[in-house]
């Protein structure tokens, strides 16, 4: 790790509108909320920029709204604010369950929510000092022609590690995006490409403002699996909502972090009714969730534990939501 960060241009835009002027002026620049992740990336040399946009004063992102049509989060919200607002907690428990996990609590009074949704995605051979990866000839994230965790194949295989995006994902939420033609709104689900290297779809000049999820319809869960209890990113991090549409009869969604290279959704058509064994639902279920999300060789610990762990927490957390 580098010493002191590199030079840069710090702007610091009071509204929305100064930011998305700023982007447009400069096509090279890079939005800091909390800097939690990016000052690290910074450091390493795993990220560059000629000009840095501060948006940790615009108090348009700050905003919590609790209306008829749902709740709005601004992208500006820190995780420790999600944890403590009431509204949140009452109503969308994984949301808060996510933020409560991830990190530490000084990261968390700073780091944002729009931050954890757009985390760079990560891998064993890209988190690394420069020397490290200049060894072994860089990768196919980060200035090499080659994925070390499949070098067969053309794309990167650097997981998602967001813990919020799961959790939003299973409550049916879109995001609200601002850029120099306006503002866009599409399901959260519709966010990310299975790609690595490039796993936003944001256009250039474009900033995540805000989170929408709809009125309450379910009731929703978050567990995760990581190395050590505090700090360390998921290894495999789930969400499950559950909703119980009539007497005796409740569907389940499930959303994956940590396994990869995108937050993916989990779907089933399969209700548990008083006429369906329990067990083999919940082994179904938990197949399907082996089935779909896909660990690689991105960290120390094995693909297989990783998946077998996912379905594990999903199982358990369908359980309890009952």
């Amino acid at each position: 790790m580098t010493e002191v960060l590199p030079k840069f241009e710090l702007l610091t835009p009071t509204t929305l509108i100064d930011v998305v002027a700023a982007l447009s002026k400069n096509p090279d620049a890079t939005i800091c909320a909390g800097g939690t992740d990016l000052v690290v990336q910074l450091r390493m040399g795993l990220a560059e920029t000629k000009t840095l946009v501060d948006i940790s004063n615009i108090a348009e992102l700050k905003q919590i709204t609790k209306t008829s049509v749902g709740l709005r989060i601004g992208a500006g919200v820190t995780l420790a604010d999600l944890e403590a607002n009431a509204d949140v907690a009452s109503d969308y428990p994984a949301i808060v369950k996510a933020a409560e996990v991830v990190a530490g609590p000084t990261h968390r009074a700073v780091a944002t929510l729009g931050g954890n949704l757009c985390l760079d995605t990560r891998c064993l051979y890209y988190n690394q000092s420069h020397w490290w990866r200049k060894s072994n000839g860089f990768c196919l994230k980060y200035k090499g022609d080659i994925c070390h965790v499949a070098p067969k194949g053309n794309r990167c295989r650097a997981a998602y590690s967001g813990d919020l995006a799961p959790a939003l994902l299973v409550l049916d939420a879109e995001i609200e995006i601002l850029g120099e033609n306006g503002t866009r709104r599409i399901p959260l689900a519709e966010f990310y490409h299975e790609d690595g290297a490039q796993h936003l779809k944001l256009e250039a000049g474009e900033i995540v403002v805000a989170a929408h999820i709809p009125p309450i319809q379910s009731i929703s869960d978050y567990g995760k699996i990581r190395v050590r209890d505090s700090i360390d990113f998921p290894l495999a991090g789930v969400a499950v909502s559950c909703r119980k549409t009539e007497p005796g009869e409740a569907c389940f969604s499930v959303a994956a972090t940590g396994t990869n290279s995108m937050p993916v959704l989990v779907t089933t058509e399969e209700r548990l009714t008083n006429n369906v064994d329990s067990d083999a639902f919940f082994e179904a279920l938990g197949k399907l969730v082996q089935k779909v999300v896909s660990p690689q060789r991105t960290s120390s610990i094995a693909p297989h534990y990783r998946r077998l762990s996912a379905a594990a927490t999903v199982i358990r957390l369908a359980k309890g939501l009952l």
